[in-house]
Parts: structure tokens; C-alpha cells; sequence
């Protein structure tokens, strides 16, 4: 497959200012620290880890929803490339109808004052596809009725949906553009458990119909497993582990990726689940520490992770880490079968 989107280097930095109107920043927080990586046309790639990682801030400076300090991103639509960090305005804003996002909280990213119709049909106006209110309208109950939602239900306001039915709201007005790209933010992480699955399922269908590619951010694991082909694990803004689903669940390879493993539901519930815990607290990322940002909480550190940041290297081409003792550590994954949902579920 080919690549879709690739950032180089990208990094994403927030001032902390200090006292006074005109005072200078005094320090940085590093959200996202030279992140490359790329992702492959119709995949779903997972991106994970611990709550303040970095994983919505580089959703977000991929479609630029916030600016990048650093780094590149391309985007790959129509046979040719777009420098996005490149784009004035005006063509930011019309790229955008090639990339959308669906945001985690389906109460929040609806104005309460709009109807269903109206805002499903707020990005085709927004970018000029509003030909006539005749294929405005066709577009919108297409769409809406791909996403589980019947016309009559078009005229109603978010207050009467529930949270099931807002999300699937959502998810209509991101594709009504037919977007080859789509950033989830952690699309079921606000609804009941017994709607995730159905949420999944229909970002799966529509992912097969529309050739859509999916960057999922999540902290559900057993759902990343379900749902992803590929999973990327952030950790202080950086990537530290990123390959196909399987191989990372089964054989992490990082010791944070093992951490977090650990900590995914077993299937049978007579064995009971023990995560592994990591010692101290996450660092600060406005004061990152030196080498490693993981090695304050490895067990496996030593003088060299304090003295060198360690760089993705792969042994196979697919599986990519960055340790500098991946190869002589035998870390434990999850259970196999909550590795394999992804090829039952027939993709």
C-alpha cells in the first residue's frame, strides 16, 4: 500500500509565559518531539498510551487543528502531495475537505442550536459543494442514512439523540466530504459499552465503502486490537513502539508497551489480571528528562538511556522500536485472543 499521510520530525511546543503582560516564556511543554511516521492508505493505524502522552495534540497538527512547532507533514490525495505546514489559509481550507476528524465528545462537538440536516450539511457549504438545495439535501440523507440515521430524523436537534446516535451524527458530517483521511479521537471512549462495539463496526463498513483511512486514538486496547491493523505507542510526545497489531500485543518489544499490555482484560474471566505497575510519576513534559523519557519508570535502564535518546530501529522492517535493550529483553504481551479480533472480524 501507499503512503497517505507522513510527518518528519514533527514537534509541537505550548509556551508556559511567566508573570507579566509582556513576559517572555519561560519553558515549553513538549507535546509531540519529532514524531515520523507514516501511514499507509486504507489502514487503520492505532495510536495509545496513557492519558497527557501527546496522542490528541498530533491528531490535531496533522490536520492542523493546532500549528506544529517543527517538522513535516504530507498528505497524499489525487496522485499528488501536499505540504500542509506550507499552506496559506485559503488552501488549508480547502485541503481540508480531503481530511476530517470525529472528536471524542459527541455532546460538545455539536451546536445545540442546529438541526441534524443542517449540520451534516455545514461542511459541504463550508467548501462550496452546495450546488442546489436539491443535491444539498440528497448528499446529507445519503450520508446520514449510510450512518445508521433515517430522514426523519434529520430535522431534530442534538438534545433529542442519544449519545450513541449524536456520535453517529459525527462521524456523517466528517465523511459527507468523502474525506480519504480521518482522525478519530477516541470515538466510543464517551458512549456506553454497549454501543462501542456498534460505533467500531460502523466505522468499519464505512471504511470498506469509502476507502477511508483511519488515524484511531484510544485507550481502549482491546478495542485498538479490534479495530487497527497497524498500533503506535506514544509516550512524552515521542513514538517508542509502532507495528502490526499482533506483533506488538504479542511481543512488545518496549517496556512501556509491555506495561500497558499488561493492563488489557483478559478473556477468560477466571484468570485474574495483573498489570504491571510503574514506578514514580510521569515526567514533566515542560522538563523532559535527559536520554530516554522513559527510563525515570524502567526497570531495565542503565547509563546509556540517561545519555542518548534512543531511534526507532526494526529487525524485520515492521516492527519498530525504540529501546536501546530491545533486542536483549523478553517482555510479555496480552493473551492471544484478544490479539486476533481484527482478522475474525474479517476487515
Amino acid at each position: 500500500m501507499d503512503k497517505i499521510v507522513e510527518t518528519k520530525n514533527l514537534s509541537v511546543h505550548f509556551p508556559l509565559k511567566g508573570s507579566g503582560v509582556f513576559a517572555k516564556p519561560k519553558a515549553y511543554v513538549r507535546a509531540v518531539e519529532q514524531v515520523s511516521l507514516t501511514i499507509l492508505r486504507g489502514e487503520t493505524l492505532g495510536l495509545v498510551g496513557e492519558s497527557g502522552s501527546g496522542k490528541t495534540t498530533f491528531g490535531r497538527a496533522l490536520l492542523r487543528g493546532v500549528e506544529p512547532t517543527a517538522g513535516a507533514i504530507e498528505l497524499t490525495v489525487g496522485g499528488r502531495s501536499l505540504d500542509l505546514r506550507s499552506l496559506k489559509r485559503g488552501e488549508l481550507r480547502r485541503a481540508r475537505r480531503h481530511m476530517q476528524m470525529i472528536f471524542q465528545d459527541p455532546y460538545a462537538s455539536l451546536n445545540p442550536r442546529m438541526t441534524v440536516r443542517d449540520i451534516i450539511a455545514e461542511p459541504l457549504i463550508a467548501q462550496g459543494f452546495a450546488e442546489s438545495k436539491r443535491t444539498l439535501d440528497e448528499k446529507v440523507v445519503r450520508i446520514a442514512e449510510r450512518c445508521g440515521l433515517s430522514r426523519e430524523q434529520l430535522g431534530r436537534y442534538p438534545h433529542a439523540f442519544s449519545g450513541g446516535q449524536r456520535q453517529r451524527i459525527a462521524i456523517a458530517r466528517a465523511l459527507v466530504l468523502e474525506p480519504p483521511f480521518v482522525v478519530c479521537d477516541e470515538p466510543i471512549s464517551a458512549l456506553d459499552v454497549s454501543i462501542q462495539a456498534q460505533i467500531l463496526n460502523l466505522l468499519s463498513e464505512l471504511q470498506q465503502e469509502l476507502g477511508l483511512t483511519y488515524l484511531l486514538i484510544a485507550h481502549d486496547l482491546a478495542a485498538v486490537a479490534y479495530a487497527c491493523d497497524r498500533v503506535a505507542v506514544m509516550y512524552l510526545g515521542r513514538i517508542v513502539e509502532i507495528g502490526p497489531t499482533r506483533s506488538v500485543y504479542l511481543t512488545p518489544q518496549h517496556p512501556y508497551t509491555e506495561a500497558l499490555m499488561s493492563a488489557v482484560p483478559e478473556p477468560d474471566p477466571d484468570r485474574p489480571m495483573r498489570p504491571l505497575l510503574l514506578e514514580g510519576e510521569r515526567p514533566d513534559p515542560a522538563n523532559p528528562p535527559s536520554g530516554c523519557p522513559f527510563r525515570t519508570r524502567c526497570q531495565y535502564a542503565t547509563d546509556i538511556c540517561a545519555a542518548t535518546v534512543p531511534q526507532l530501529s526494526s529487525h524485520d522492517g515492521a516492527h519498530w522500536v525504540a529501546c536501546h535493550h530491545a533486542d536483549r529483553l523478553a517482555l510479555k504481551g496480552t493473551a492471544e485472543q484478544v490479539a486476533e479480533p481484527r482478522e475474525i472480524a474479517a476487515k
